[in-house]
This record gives C-alpha cells, sequence and structure tokens, in this order.
C-alpha cells in the first residue's frame, strides 16, 4: 500500500469555553479546516459529580451541518425537538443531522451525576454540502458493542467502523456524503495499516497513548496529536508505543464557501441571518428545560 505523505501536524491545546476547560485540534493556527469537517472539540476527562457538572448544555439550536459526539467515558442524556430522548452510554456515538434546524441538550444524566464518574468524549462538527443543508433533521444513535470491528493480524489493533467502509466492513451509521469516522483501539506493540480513498481529506488525532505514524512521525499527548494527511496515497500505517485510543475521520471535500455563526454552519452570511430569524420564529421546533 501506497502512505499518504503527512502534510500538517497539530496541537490539541486546551481552549475556554464557558466554564468547561477542553482540548480544540480543530481548528488551529496550524490546521484551520479539512473540509468537510469543520470542527474537533476533545472534552474531558473530567470527573462529573453533584457539586460539579460543568458539562450540562442545556437546549440549543443547529443548522447546517451534523454534530455528532463519540462517547469515550462516562453516560450523557440526549434530548432533542424531534422527540428523540436517549442515553448515550461509553463507547457509544450520536449522530445528528441538524438539516434545516434542530434543538437538542446533553449532559451527563441525573443518575450519572448523583453516582459520580468520569467523562470525556469528543464532539465533531461535519459539514453538510449546500443541496442538503436545508433537508429534514435527524438522529442516530448506535452502541459501543453494535458496531463492526476490523481486527489487525497481530490481535493489538481493533478498529471500529462508525461510518463509512474498511476492508469491506461497513459502518452502521447512514451518512449524508462519503465520509470515514473509524475509532482505533490499540494494544502496545500493536500495528495496523489503515486504507482510505484518494477522493478524501482525512485526518488522524490521538486521544491516549503513544503511536508512530507511516514509521517516523510520533503523536504524543501535550505535543503533537493531530495530523491532516495529503490526497497523494492509499491509506497510513500506525505502530503502537504504548495502549492508545485514535480517531480517524476521511472526507470527499465539497470546495464550497463556509460561514459560520455560534450554532450555524452555512455558505453565506444572508443564511445565518436566516438561521438566526428562524430560530427566533420557532421553526426550528421547541425543546423545554429539563
Amino acid at each position: 500500500m501506497k502512505l499518504n505523505t503527512i502534510n500538517r501536524v497539530g496541537r490539541s491545546d486546551f481552549v475556554n469555553m464557558g466554564p468547561i476547560r477542553l482540548r480544540q485540534p480543530l481548528p488551529t493556527q496550524q490546521i484551520e479546516m479539512v473540509d468537510p469537517f469543520i470542527l474537533l472539540h476533545h472534552y474531558g476527562p473530567y470527573e462529573i459529580n453533584e457539586k460539579s457538572n460543568p458539562f450540562d448544555l442545556g437546549p440549543h439550536p443547529h443548522r447546517g451541518f451534523e454534530p455528532v459526539t463519540f462517547l469515550v467515558q462516562g453516560e450523557q442524556l440526549h434530548r432533542d425537538s424531534l422527540g428523540n430522548k436517549s442515553v448515550v452510554k461509553a463507547g457509544d456515538v450520536q449522530w445528528t443531522t441538524a438539516g434545516r434546524g434542530i434543538i437538542h441538550a446533553e449532559g451527563p444524566s441525573k443518575e450519572f451525576v448523583k453516582k459520580g464518574g468520569t467523562i470525556e468524549g469528543i464532539q465533531l462538527w461535519l459539514n453538510l454540502p449546500a443541496e442538503k443543508k436545508m433537508m429534514q433533521a435527524n438522529y442516530q444513535h448506535e452502541k459501543y458493542e453494535d458496531f463492526r470491528v476490523v481486527t489487525s493480524e497481530d490481535g493489538k489493533v481493533e478498529t471500529r467502523i462508525i461510518a463509512g467502509e474498511l476492508n469491506e466492513t461497513y459502518g452502521r451509521i447512514a451518512t449524508q456524503t462519503q465520509i470515514n469516522a473509524f475509532m482505533i483501539e490499540a494494544k502496545a506493540n500493536g500495528s495496523e495499516s489503515i486504507s482510505f480513498s484518494n477522493s478524501h481529506q482525512g485526518m488522524l488525532y490521538l486521544m491516549k497513548g503513544k503511536v508512530k505514524v507511516n514509521g517516523a512521525t510520533i503523536l504524543e499527548l501535550d505535543k503533537n496529536q493531530m495530523i491532516q494527511f495529503n490526497q497523494d496515497g492509499e491509506g497510513f500505517s500506525i505502530e503502537a508505543e504504548d495502549n492508545s485510543l485514535l480517531l480517524f475521520l476521511s472526507g470527499e471535500p465539497f470546495n464550497e464557501p463556509v460561514s459560520t455563526y455560534g450554532p450555524y454552519v452555512m455558505n453565506t452570511q444572508t443564511e445565518i441571518l436566516e438561521a438566526m430569524r428562524d430560530y427566533q420564529d420557532g421553526k426550528m421546533g421547541f425543546l423545554p428545560a429539563n
């Protein structure tokens, strides 16, 4: 397999989002955007209890993209204006297609806050193409135990196929565009090669551990945690130096203008203003405070 060369390597420094302190590997000064991926937040690990629960996001709107949560540790309650209500547990993925508009709320469940525990996860903002920005909203919740898994020849690396395809193994999430989303769990000294189409822009993010990518580039916490690949090969290789957890994402770029404001991702500033007005007019639905 011809390996994709590395375009850029980025950090995952901490930023403050209100009361929440989290890592933001995308966008950064090194890597502004990996089309069609707009934003990547790595929150936690936080210790949650009745005295400390900063990660409780009340009802808020979205339009024009897909907010996706990969929950690594803990338990979160999701509610939305479509009437969905589900408890997302460690390893689960919730995939929201905001489309023309949705209001949702998420945070540790009351039961989890009462007993206390650790919460950690990834929130991804995946853009929608112009032709689908005003589609009907949708919500998907897939459980950890239901994801299909590709195991390396040495048995030390498991790749969960959240969406897309690897080695003719397909993800359970239905996507609006050509997307791969893989969660890679590697034991120390495990190695694996991951293929993806050279029509995709691809990126690899390290959440835990230390890995060598393509035999040379090291990813480790608090140093370099993110790689953007060039579109010049057939995939990449990893060698885990410690027990590691990585998220791989790839997708066909839209090459469209992007206009963002708060919880909206559209193509023009006019569309942003329309989204703000539609939310105020109640056209994105209604969700009462919990």
